[in-house]
Order: C-alpha cells, then structure tokens, then sequence
C-alpha cells in the first residue's frame, strides 16, 4: 500500500505524482473503515482528502501553519502527519481527538471545534509572522457553510491590515451541516456555474504565462484590475471589492490543479482566497447521496450505509413537542443555525415550512431575530446545540432577556455529549444564563417531562431555556407528572439524613442510586429541581428541616451550577447548619469518550454517587 509509506510529516512528497489518485483512494478506505466500525465525522472528511493532500504537498509541516475551521474534517491531516497508527483510537477515550489539537501534534496550529473563526486565527498568526520577521506559509480552510457566520466576515474585513501572502481557502461543497442557506451561498453558486467566465479565464491566463520575460507580470497586472474582465462577468465581486485576490472555482478533487492555484497564490504579495469545489461525502455512495446523515454518524455498515436504530432521543422527543405545539399555536417559529436535523427540527420544516427558518451558522443573529419574531407577536423557539448557544450570548442578554421577550431556547447536548470532546460538551449554559434578569431555566428528568416544559414555555410570557441532554431520553417516573408550575421542583423520595437534589438527566442517576441504597438500608431522598431558576426556595426550605446534608447532582460545571447556586441560598438565608455537596463536572475541559466513562471519572455516575453517599454515613 502507498499509505504505508505515510509515517510523519511531509512523507507525502516522497510519494511520485502519478501515485497521488491510489493515494487518494487509500486515505478514503481507510477512513471509511474506521468511521464505519465507531462513528465520527465521515461525508465532510471524504470530501476534502485530494485538497487536504494538495496542502500538504504545497506546505511544509510544522513550520507552515494550516487552520482549520470547525476541525471536523481534518481526519486526512492527521492521517497524513504521522498519527496513521493511532487512527483506531479516534474519538475514544484517552485517543486520538477528532478535532484538531495541538497537543496531539506540532502540525496541528489551532485547537477548533466551532466555525468561522480561523480567517481571524490565522489573521494572529500573520500579524506575528511579520513581527517575528519569519516566512511560514499561513493557509486558513472554511467552508462555504462556516462563511454564513459572521466573525468570518469581520475577520474579511481586517485581512488588509495584515502584510505578505495570506491565503483562505474555501472548500466548497454546498453544504455545512444541513444544506446552506442565504445570499453568500447563492453567490458562490453563480461562481460556481459560471463556465463563460471560467474557460475565457483560464484560456486568457494561460496564454499569457506562455510570454517569455513578461507574461507572469501581465497576469499579476490583470487580477489588480477592479474593472477588468472578472469585474463584468463575475457577480457582485465580493472578495475582490475587499481587497482579497481571487483565483478559482477549482476541482476539490483535482490534486495537480489545485496545487497549481495554491503555488500561484503564494505569489501573491497580500491576502488571496483559493475558491475549492467539491463534493460532501466523495467516493462513498451513501454519503455522498446524504451527507446531512453522514456528517457526524454513529456506527454503520459499511456494505448498506445502515446505521442502527437506537431508543428515541431526547431530541426526538422535542421533535414530537414541536409538531403537537404547532398544530395548537400558528404563532409558533423554529429556528435553527444550519442544524435541522441535528436539533430534531426536519418534521417541523415539513410540516410548517412557511414556520421554519435556518439562518445558517449564525448564532448570535438567529438570537436577535427570534427577538424581532417575538415583538411582532410571534413564539419563536430556538433549537441549538448548548456549545454553540454561547456564540449568542450578548445578544440573549441585550436583545431578549433585558426586554423580557418572549423567546424559547431548546438547549440540546447540554452537558457531556461523549466523543465530540470539549469543543462540544454543553457544560456551561447554566453559569452564562443563570445571571441574567427574566431568564428561567428548565430541564426535564425524563422524555414525558420535556414535552410538558415546552407546553409550560410556549404559554408562558417571557425568556425560557429548557436544557436537555444527547442521546437516549429516560422513559422512567412516568407516574411521577406533577403539572409543570414556575419555580417548582418534585419530590421522588422522601429519606432521611441525606436528600439528592438532582437536575434534568442526572435525576436518573440520583433515583438509580437511591435504590440501591435503600436496598443497603441508607434510606435517601430524592429531588427533581426541575428549575434552576427560579429555585424552589419552598423546598429547598423545607429541605433544610429534614435532612442534615445535601448533595447536588448535574450534568454542568459545578462552580457556576444549580449547587452554586443552591449552596448560596442556604447561606444567603441563614441556615448554616445543612451541609451542601456539590457534584458535577470539574473545573477543567473534559475530553472525549464515551459518557459513561467521563461521568465515573467526574463521580456523576450512580456508584459514585452511592460512595458519596455511604462517606457521609
């Protein structure tokens, strides 16, 4: 196999040119075997193997410094530097990250896990190189889908601040996670089609470079023209007008021609955008016929693109909520940041599609929009995974919770999501939440509850979030259906001496544990908060009656959590004398893994739980 001749960095330009498609197709199959058997990001790595290749053989590793946006599609950088024999590790726990991460290795310049901010990443890393008087090839990689947000513009708009060569390269492949949407991406698609355009072009360039002595110097004159030809046929001119050369489209999937546009760019003495068609999903027929399915997929066969069907989700059990809310309210909104189907939003699109909107990656204004939805009358109610929600924090804060609009966050992945790692676990929306006036915090123990949080939040008048965690939704404590009222919590369990004061998916844990103690004779309580804030201050007085100790249990960062929160009351209100035990997630990133792993190690588990327990007994 040519790939076992891929040991460290920069071996690629060791492998001969007519050997590149082989390798090509090697790199694709030994992706596809791995993702295949543990899941991981698989339509977006398959589309960018002969582009990440050209890269490699155009840069030298790890003085040149490539930055990836998002990361997720970074599988054949790794591949290509020198941790091939590792790749069975993927995603696990204690293995390899599947984002970049510069722990990992030199050639990883830029630990990222949320889009549209390497143009500004890159941006650092040039200013420095010319402070530092140094020569590094600087690449940033986005795609189309990751240009929908708007720090990339922002960071467009400084590019000219910076000296020397700066290259952005914008893989194309029509989509992000859900198809794209908005005016850049039509832009990009008139680009795209723009075949007049392209063969004149290249038929003019490549004449021209063929004149001894002058040719090169003609063509550099002819791209600085901001009324020349590209002017009159290309739309809009939207790179150029800011100053950034433009050369492309090119195929995604031709090594040899887009290692030529990135060698001419690297002549360029300022910053060029290398425009990169390809295709999401290449040479695997089900992802290529579904890459919304195939870009961050469970395990599947290989042979049928089957993945198996696992027990309904607590987003599925949103997705049901939003179909029997939307048949009673017409007022009702949904919007999601290029997320419809990760969020459980597909059926609602269907159903109400004149009521759905997808504004693209782009938190912080599907934020400010829900607000102009909620002023004008309407209930707009934003899916969004938990790590993203923070990209919109100001505007939550400026735009809905100081007018007290009404506006629903569905805050999905919140806390440990698993093998996504700390880019994407959703540990922190409680502490930037929790703070802000007219806010009311929400989560659900089990699927039932959640549907009646988000009938308690359509009716009620002002900001709601209602966290919910990945994966399979508790179907226990049915019998457990006390009518959703503000500010109140439920009791599971009376004990004695020591209650377990839970919030959303860890009263699962906290209930699992107090059975088996009861089995020992430690006889427990057992709380659903329900409600962050407003606290049932109520019970939690009462509480304070009863038992001698209380230990707080959540899927958040325990520093800035419903414990925080709960442990201030108490002391706030005098009662000194019950002691407060707070479980959660450390004051650290937590890696990847499987979440049943990363809860033991943060003693969230239902043993941990049970040890803490008999300690205090």
């Amino acid at each position: 196999m040519i790939l076992d001749r891929i040991n460290k960095e920069n071996d690629i330009k060791k492998i001969p040119e007519e050997e590149w498609p082989y390798l090509a197709e090697e790199i694709r199959e030994y992706i596809l075997e791995h993702v295949s058997g543990k899941g991981g990001h698989l339509a977006p790595n398959l589309g960018v193997v002969e582009l990440t290749m050209a890269l490699h053989l155009f840069m030298d590793f790890p003085k040149d410094k490539l930055i990836f946006d998002v990361g997720h599609q970074c599988y054949t950088h790794k591949i290509l530097t020198g941790r091939k024999n590792d790749f069975a590790t993927l995603r696990e726990y204690h293995g390899l990250s599947g984002f970049p991460k510069r722990e990992e290795s030199p050639c990883d310049a830029f630990d990222s896990g949320h889009s549209s901010n390497s143009i500004s990443a890159g941006l650092g890393y040039a200013a420095a190189r010319c402070l530092n008087k140094t020569d590094e090839k600087i690449v940033c990689l986005i795609g189309d889908g990751a240009m929908t947000g708007g720090v990339a513009y922002e960071a467009l708009n400084n590019v000219s601040l910076v000296n020397g060569n700066f290259i952005i390269c914008l893989n194309d492949n029509q989509m992000s996670i859900s198809e794209n949407v908005g005016g850049l991406s039509s832009q990009l698609s008139r680009l795209r089609t723009g075949k007049v355009y392209i063969k004149l072009k290249d038929s003019v360039t490549d004449s021209l470079e063929k004149i001894p002595g002058v040719g090169d110097a003609l063509v550099r004159a002819i791209r600085r023209t901001k009324n020349g030809l590209k002017q009159l046929m290309v739309p809009g001119m939207f790179f150029e007008e800011m100053g950034i050369t433009y050369l492309g489209p090119v195929d995604g999937h031709n090594i040899k021609e887009i290692l030529k546009v990135l060698r001419y760019a690297a002549r360029i003495d300022g910053p060029v955008l290398v425009h990169v068609v390809t295709k999401k999903g290449k040479g695997y027929e089900y992802a290529e016929k579904r890459p919304d399915k195939f870009h961050g997929t469970g395990p599947f066969e290989l042979a049928t693109g089957m993945t198996k069907k696992g027990n309904p989700s607590y987003t599925d059990a949103f997705s049901k909520a939003m179909i029997k809310l939307g048949d009673k309210y017409d007022n009702l909104i949904a919007i999601t940041a290029a997320m419809s189907d990760g969020t459980g939003l597909k059926k609602y699109k269907i159903a109400y599609p004149e009521r759905f909107f997808d504004v693209g990656i782009a938190e912080g204004h599907a934020v400010s929009f829900a607000a102009g939805l909620a002023l004008a009358g309407k209930i707009p109610v934003f899916a969004v995974y938990s790590s993203f929600l923070q990209r919109g924090f100001d505007e939550i804060v400026q735009d809905v919770c100081m007018q007290k609009l009404h506006v629903i966050f569905a805050i999905d992945r919140a806390g440990l999501v698993g093998n996504d790692g700390p880019t994407h676990h959703g540990v922190f929306d409680i502490a930037y939440m929790q703070g802000l006036p007219n806010m009311v915090l929400m989560a659900p123990k089990n699927a039932h509850e959640l549907m009646e949080m988000m009938r308690f939040a359509v009716e009620y008048n002002g900001p709601v979030a209602i966290r919910y965690s990945r994966g399979e939704a508790y179907q226990e404590l049915k019998e457990y259906n006390a009518p959703i009222e503000l500010g109140k919590s439920e009791m599971i369990k009376e004990g004695q001496k020591v209650v377990l004061a839970a919030y959303g998916s860890m009263v699962k844990n906290a209930y699992e544990a107090a059975k088996i103690l009861q089995e020992e004779g430690i006889d427990v309580g057992v709380v659903n908060l329900r409600f962050a804030k407003p606290l049932d201050y109520e019970m939690l007085s009462e509480i304070a009656k009863v038992y001698d100790t209380v230990i707080t249990i959540e899927d958040h960062a325990v520093y800035s959590g419903v414990g925080t929160m709960i442990s201030d009351y108490y002391e706030k209100s005098g009662n000194t004398d019950i002691k407060v035990i707070k479980i959660g997630i450390p004051d650290e990133f937590i890696e990847q893994g499987p979440t049943n792993v990363l809860y033991k190690d943060c003693g969230m588990d239902v043993d941990s739980i049970v040890t803490k327990v008999k300690e205090i007994y």
